[in-house]
């Protein structure tokens, strides 16, 4: 087997342990990291088109999605994934949510809903601040999976081994 196939770079994987993925093995969490990233980046792509057009309905929609990730064990966006896009790529299905990210879809929802009142009363100078600094969030965690809500989570619910 190609060793290649099953190199996850440390930095990487302390970036997924930090979203909680910490039960898997290299190979599983190089198969996953892309995926896992999947639904991140149409959430962000979602929230970027919103801000650039002011468009509250794609907001909404990103807030509805965002809702959507953060009871059940999958983000809508992952059985995108896991029953289409990941074939493509010959990828496993990417394991169930964490907490972490369960907790992340919670802040993109509540940033999300504060965003659109900023719009729909015409704050647009604040709302696009914040809506800027949510997508800055969101872009860190679908490129570099450095997800700051995870560590917020980290901080207030979890105790680390190391």
């Amino acid at each position: 087997m190609d060793n290649k196939n099953n190199f996850i770079s440390p930095v990487c994987k302390r970036r997924l342990y930090i979203q909680g993925y910490q039960d898997y093995s290299d190979k599983e969490l190089n198969d996953y990291k892309h995926g896992i990233r999947f639904a991140y980046a149409l959430c962000t792509t979602l929230v970027g088109l919103g801000l650039i057009f002011s468009n509250i309905t794609l907001l909404i929609i990103a807030a509805v999605i965002a809702f959507a990730g953060i009871f059940p064990p999958y983000h809508p966006f992952d059985y995108l994934y896991n029953y289409a896009v990941r074939h493509l790529f010959k990828k496993p299905k990417i394991p169930p949510r964490t907490n972490q990210g369960r907790f992340a879809c919670g802040v993109a929802f509540v940033w999300l809903i504060i965003t659109i009142w900023l719009f729909y009363n015409n704050h647009f100078v604040i709302g696009n601040i914040l809506g800027a600094i949510l997508l800055a969030v969101a872009i860190l965690v679908s490129t570099m999976d450095i997800c700051i809500p995870s560590m917020v989570y980290n901080f207030l619910f979890k105790k680390e081994k190391n």
